[in-house]
């Protein structure tokens, strides 16, 4: 792992900071001048000592081969993780220069890693055997009796519901710009207190459509329809196929948990990004795996303000089991066990042409109506303006995506022309409806992969 052609680069580890001040912050820390007793393990484990403002310096460390992601650990104040301090080791470490060599970690970093390690061990073992606190419900028939509460709720929200949509149908969608967001939070509060929260987040986005633009109408009528149907999906969901009722379920807002066969393999980390609200901040990977030829997402929370727990930077392979959720067409996916540290690599997934991955999107439809996007590599494609937006053009073909207006605006759209020049390259991204948004590139030759969110 600390061999230095294995030593993630500055990007990756910069894609670790909370914030931008903590990725400036770091950045300013990764240089030797601060340092003294650095060093590293083959095993990921990285420590040093770091001059503060007081009379010791900080003593930091962190595991790099945790099971969810880097861990940290710092004696300075800071709240954030990782602080400035794990950022600046990081990036000296990613020099290889010999300012971190491998040693035997002194006893003060020695005594956390073998602590942190020694408790993913022992979780480990009581997630294998069953046997962990709260692994088995106390009383079964409890907690069938819970669910058949909660259902019936969500049916009697799902019904308001479609009162709801059919009062606005037959008032008229013109009617939806006076009668204002309000109506539609109250609703949606509604279907919080229904223990939907799917549904609730569906109303909320009917409020926030009227007077949004040139084609409101047209938007406003197909979110509706779509409620809609997935209305009537929990209603009559005893009559659908089960993988398309887990689906449902899903989408309404039931919790799941991972129930299909854990598929081993080397997977490719090919993007991460956080999405935030006022209370949640929700992070997304996306996976590839080389030998199942399967994609896989992994999402984490963290609450208002606080990154997730889960880091994965793009570029980096790691040997794991992963096991996906329920539903029929569903990425979700669950990381399990680690076989070993996740590795740097330049390795590629294959890439198809936009048409195909506008097929794909299609195709994907059919299992999951409600989908907004599928994940898509695209080979041979080139950024080119058109009009005010932006489209990716197959470099052999006449067909070509156009990028969704939120990529638009976000400087990955600067970087990746700048990676393009003009030539081809290979895009990882979300291909739905509203077009394509990049979240990785390879440049045409030989090269590491380039985040773009």
């Amino acid at each position: 792992m600390t061999q230095q052609g294995e030593r993630w680069t500055a990007d990756q580890v910069l894609a670790l900071a909370p914030d931008a001040s903590s990725r400036k912050a770091g950045g300013k820390l990764g240089t030797a001048g601060p340092w003294s007793g650095a060093g590293c393990t083959d095993e990921g484990a990285v420590w040093g000592l770091c001059k503060g403002s007081g009379s010791k310096p900080y003593q930091t460390v962190v595991d790099l081969a945790g099971a969810s992601g880097p861990a940290y650990k710092c004696s300075c104040p800071s709240r954030k993780f990782p602080c400035k301090h794990a950022l600046g080791l990081l990036l000296l470490w990613t020099g290889g220069d010999g300012a971190v060599p491998s040693a035997q970690a002194p006893d003060w970093a020695e005594q956390w890693l073998s602590a942190r390690r020694g408790k993913a061990e022992r979780k480990g073992r009581a997630e294998t055997s069953g046997s962990g606190s709260g692994s088995v419900s106390a009383d079964p028939e409890a907690a069938r009796r819970r669910a058949d509460r909660r259902a019936e709720r969500i049916s009697a929200g799902a019904t308001e519901l479609e009162q709801r949509l059919t009062d606005l149908l037959r008032g008229g969608l013109a009617g939806a710009e006076t009668s204002g967001y309000e109506l539609w939070e109250e609703t949606a509060a509604r279907m919080v207190d229904a223990q939907a929260p799917g549904l609730a987040a569906r109303a909320r986005e009917l409020g926030s459509i009227p007077s949004s633009g040139p084609g409101w109408p047209v938007r406003l009528l197909e979110e509706c329809a779509l409620l809609h149907l997935l209305d009537q999906g929990w209603l009559r969901r005893d009559h659908l196929p089960e993988g398309l009722a887990a689906t449902v379920r899903s989408r309404v807002g039931l919790p799941a948990s991972p129930d299909g066969p854990a598929v081993r393999d080397r997977w490719l980390v090919l993007a991460q990004y956080d999405t935030a609200d006022a209370r949640l901040t929700t992070r997304r990977v996306w996976l590839y795996g080389t030998e199942s030829d399967r994609t896989a997402l992994l999402l984490s929370y963290g609450a208002a303000g606080r990154a997730p727990e889960l880091a994965l930077p793009v570029g980096l392979a790691l040997e794991s089991e992963v096991s996906p959720y329920p539903g029929a067409g569903q990425y979700r996916a669950a990381l399990g066990e680690r076989l070993a540290p996740p590795a740097v690599t330049e390795e590629r997934p294959p890439g198809i042409s936009t048409s195909r991955a506008a097929a794909r999107y299609g195709e994907a439809l059919r299992d999951d109506p409600w989908l907004d996007s599928v994940p898509v590599t695209l080979d041979g494609v080139i950024p080119v303006p058109d009009g005010d937006g932006w489209q990716l053009a197959d470099a052999d073909g006449d067909t070509a995506l156009p990028l969704t207006p939120a990529a638009r605006n976000r400087p990955g759209l600067w970087r990746l022309v700048a990676l393009s020049g003009g030539a081809p390259v290979k895009i990882f991204g979300e291909c739905g409806h509203r077009g394509f948004t990049p979240l990785t590139a390879w440049p045409a030759g030989p090269g590491p992969a380039v985040p773009l969110h």
